[in-house]
């Protein structure tokens, strides 16, 4: 049973966040996505948490799913499947029982998780390290919620700040539930992650001590994938996951983790187990950015308009060339100092990765107008309402398929997509990367691709 999920999301507690996270947006995108399970987000947040009781209902299993009767196929593409549904809704014994048609489900399952920032001292420096955590079951999360209220303000913020270091963290939720667990979060990112040039550590135990054979898991982020960090043989024993780390619906799923689970081992339990072991068996690959579209791609100064690849940023000692500040460094360049492997180093055994282009950024490249526009999203919601979940359609879904129930210019990009075959202008300091799908880009944009190694002014 395939089953796409994306594990590290917000909700609207969260500071710079959509008012539209809630259940019911997020479990009505979640279906146009084609997401299977989704992490709730912020389940230390006691509003939030409420929220999550009155709309939610949890199956044995672990997960939680809408209360409300479940809602008859919406579009061609699920009437068309030989998946079974009812009008109307299902009985209750079929809920439970979670009938599937290969990927196709009759509703999303949430997953509780939460994801908390520590501040602290150590080493004579002060880190910043955000983690994900992930329990059982509400029971489990109103416990370890209501520890963190002890240590904290689990109010303010649907992300809380603790001035309690990482491995605390771990030792907490480990000692209130042991089969909870916790994953470093997007681990690359210069501020508030594990190996974050500006406040990380340059290794797992460092950061975490006596609890480091607890991580066995860790969110790659936007702007790394799997293969950058297979360069680093400390993280063999680490299963690498991706997650959106939505603020906003429409953003959910643009990272994600596909995994084949046995329709009676469809739990919490299994899906920890899976991370544990890695088996490429059950865990199939991730769904990836192409990493360069992420925000702290390469190093920079957005103030200054100043992007450098790794090999001009270390001649420039990491130094502004206009204003002389210290660039933001970024993961390329943090990947290239700690790594002890060589670029293009292959791990085998693990489970591989797929990088993909949201479908909106392709039909708003090919259009020549911004993803938000009215143009983007009626396309946009056409072809998801005629042809399929959003990742399906970028992901496996024939071309031919796409070609004769949307515009044939998408579908041939999106088989670009599919092949690598894009230009991409690298993310830094917080600015997006952008990755170009048309025949002819710039030649500012088809530089940066063919000569990595060049000095780039935006």
């Amino acid at each position: 049973m395939r089953v796409v999920a994306d594990l590290h999301i917000h909700s609207k507690y969260s500071r710079a966040t959509s008012k539209d996270m809630n259940i019911d947006s997020l479990s009505s995108w979640a279906k146009k996505k084609g997401i299977n399970l989704l992490g709730t987000g912020d389940f230390t947040h006691p509003g939030w948490l409420g929220e999550i009781k009155s709309k939610l209902i949890q199956g044995e299993n672990g997960f939680l799913s809408p209360k409300d009767d479940i809602l008859p196929a919406t579009n061609a593409y699920e009437r068309n499947n030989s998946c079974h549904y009812i009008a109307g809704g299902v009985s209750s014994s079929a809920r439970r029982n979670k009938i599937r048609c290969g990927s196709n489900r009759d509703d999303v399952d949430f997953i509780l998780t939460a994801e908390v920032s520590s501040i602290y001292s150590q080493g004579g420096r002060v880190r910043k390290i955000h983690n994900i955590i992930f329990a059982p079951g509400i029971d489990s999360a109103e416990k370890i919620s209501k520890k963190f209220g002890e240590k904290g303000n689990i109010w303010s913020d649907g992300r809380p700040i603790f001035g309690m270091s990482a491995r605390d963290v771990v030792t907490l939720v480990l000692d209130v539930d042991p089969e909870a667990f916790v994953v470093p979060a997007h681990i690359w990112t210069p501020w508030f992650s594990l190996f974050g040039a500006n406040s990380g550590f340059d290794s797992i135990k460092e950061c975490y001590g006596d609890m480091t054979d607890q991580i066995f898991a860790a969110e790659t982020g936007l702007s790394s994938d799997p293969e950058m960090n297979w360069r680093l043989s400390q993280l063999d024993k680490i299963t690498l996951i991706s997650n959106s780390d939505s603020h906003s619906p429409a953003k959910i799923g643009r990272e994600a983790n596909v995994f084949d689970f046995k329709e009676d081992k469809f739990t919490f339990s299994e899906l920890r187990d899976i991370l544990k072991t890695k088996d490429p068996s059950r865990f199939l690959y991730t769904i990836e950015f192409f990493p360069e579209e992420g925000k702290y791609h390469y190093s920079g100064h957005r103030k200054c308009n100043i992007c450098l690849d790794p090999t001009r940023a270390k001649k420039a000692n990491y130094i502004c060339p206009i204003c002389k500040r210290r660039l933001t460094v970024g993961v390329s360049d943090r990947v290239e100092i700690l790594a002890d492997r060589k670029q293009g180093y292959k791990q085998k055994g693990f489970p591989g990765s797929r990088h993909l282009v949201p479908l909106g950024e392709i039909i708003s490249n090919i259009r020549g107008v911004g993803n938000q526009s009215k143009q983007v999203l009626v396309e946009y919601d056409d072809i998801v309402k005629n042809v399929g979940p959003e990742i399906e359609i970028l992901d496996t879904i024939p071309i031919d398929k796409i070609k004769a129930m949307a515009a044939p210019d998408v579908a041939e990009a999106i088989a670009k997509v599919r092949s690598g075959k894009v230009n991409a202008k690298p993310g830094y300091d917080g600015v997006y990367g952008v990755i170009g799908v048309k025949d002819r880009e710039s030649s500012q944009l088809d530089k940066i691709t063919q000569a990595p190694a060049q000095e780039t002014l935006f």
